[in-house]
């Protein structure tokens, strides 16, 4: 199976809109060839800012270009993105509801030997705690691709979530991209699995295992976790009876308590949240770190099991 890093579909996607929309303008705090704004920086020098190491002024200045009428995408390590830069995210863009772009990269353990000090594990609990903010993370280069021309075309403020590693592609070419839509990729009643970004690959692996004990899984991925996709959820929940949860992020703050929340409210039924239980990450392999705290396929397969005995 192919395999591409959402950050590469990112700079992809930039490089595109360079061409079709004029109104588009790039931020970076010097990291443009980690996060791939030069991709953009290559056809459109002329819209491309590297504001240097500086986040929280990135942000600012992507305010300002936004209150005179441009599209500005902001990048940076999530770790900056969503942490330094909270304050100017949260008063300067959401609060007055400005067209801003926060694109952030290097998410999550598969950081990999950077270690725990920029294993961002927490920005999705930050950036949907936001008012007026929408969030998204992606499963795999082709919906980054697409959600970030969709992005693009949105007026507010949003926060996309890319990766360094490349994970496996899901979708074919053409995929149509749609917010605050959950995507259904398998049919199944026993349980559902409800995931998002590179963990979505994880939940397909799960669900064959699964097939073979004779185990049906509904795999869903959630790419938007604000505003979150209520219908598909509450669904599953009166269809199946048991809810995982998979994603490269703390348990606590990210999908699974987004989906507990509504689920808790609207349709209780067995849940278990797979994610980092509350702990920082460490430095080593990306894949080895996954496996080391759980967030693999054989994990999701192991959780089902436990859940469906309850039922």
């Amino acid at each position: 199976m192919s395999k591409m890093a959402t950050r590469e579909a990112y700079g992809k996607a930039l490089a595109k809109l360079a061409k079709t929309n004029d109104k588009v303008v790039v931020l970076d705090a010097d990291l443009s060839k980690s996060t791939k704004t030069a991709s953009f920086k290559e056809v459109c020098e002329d819209r491309f800012i590297n504001v240097g190491i500086a986040e929280q002024n990135m942000v600012a200045t992507a305010a300002g270009l936004a209150a005179s009428g441009m599209i500005p995408f902001a990048s940076s390590f999530a770790i900056f993105a969503a942490g330094r830069a909270f304050e100017i995210i949260r008063n300067s863009v959401a609060y007055p509801k400005l067209n801003v772009k926060i694109a952030a990269t290097h998410a999550g353990l598969t950081v990999g030997e950077d270690g725990a000090t920029h294993q961002a594990i927490e920005d999705l609990s930050i950036m949907r705690s936001i008012p007026n903010m929408t969030v998204i993370n992606p499963a795999d280069g082709i919906e980054a691709e697409a959600a970030v021309l969709k992005v693009a075309e949105y007026n507010g403020p949003v926060y996309i979530r890319l990766g360094r590693s490349g994970v496996p592609i899901i979708f074919d070419e053409g995929y149509e991209f749609e917010i605050g839509k959950g995507v259904q990729l398998s049919d199944g009643n026993d349980v559902a699995i409800i995931a998002t970004g590179i963990m979505v690959a994880e939940a397909l692996k799960a669900k064959e295992m699964l097939e073979k004990e004779n185990i049906q899984a509904r795999v869903i991925n959630i790419h938007t976790i604000k505003p979150i996709d209520e219908d598909i959820i509450v669904k599953a929940a009166k269809e199946t009876g048991a809810i995982i949860t998979a994603e490269e992020h703390s348990i606590i703050g990210g999908l699974g308590s987004a989906v507990a929340e509504i689920v808790a409210e609207k349709s209780p039924v067995l849940m278990k949240r797979i994610g980092v239980n509350d702990t920082f990450g460490e430095s080593g392999n990306g894949n080895e770190l996954l496996v080391k705290y759980g967030l693999t396929a054989e994990n999701i397969v192991k959780s089902a099991k436990e859940l469906i005995a309850k039922k």
